[in-house]
């Protein structure tokens, strides 16, 4: 049960925190951002929102083989480390930076917040899959 909770709670942060982070005046109502980088920022959002909900289903998912509870604990926690994994790559390409100038310091803020995410994600698929009876 325990594997289930760290994966609920990655899955609440995919559903809560893309929207909350960039549906604002720092992403897609930020007037300085051109209409393609809001478009980007839109599937960011969407896709954390679509990784929240399928890892949602597969944790609590009915299943009735252990074969069919430990493929869905690892799809969980698949689908609930994508999105943190490429939160934290994406500071890896060319020009990126975890803060636009006119909102602070130049730097990576989100990295301890993606990796705890990533962590609950990971952990709680291991327990799960692990202690499947």
């Amino acid at each position: 049960m325990l594997g289930k909770l760290l994966l609920t709670l990655d899955a609440i942060g995919l559903l809560l925190g893309a929207p909350i982070a960039d549906y604002n005046h720092t992403h897609i109502f930020n007037p300085r951002w051109p209409p393609h980088a809001k478009f980007h920022g839109a599937q960011t959002i969407t896709l954390s929102v679509l990784l929240g909900l399928l890892t949602l289903y597969y944790t609590w998912r009915r299943t009735t083989t252990r074969t069919a509870a430990r493929d869905s604990a690892r799809t969980a926690a698949l689908t609930g480390s994508v999105y943190w994994v490429a939160g934290i790559a994406a500071i890896l390409f060319p020009g990126t930076d975890g803060v636009d100038p006119e909102f602070g310091p130049s730097g990576f803020p989100q990295l301890p917040v993606f990796a705890t995410f990533l962590g609950l994600a990971v952990v709680g698929g291991v327990w799960e899959w692990s202690g499947v009876r």
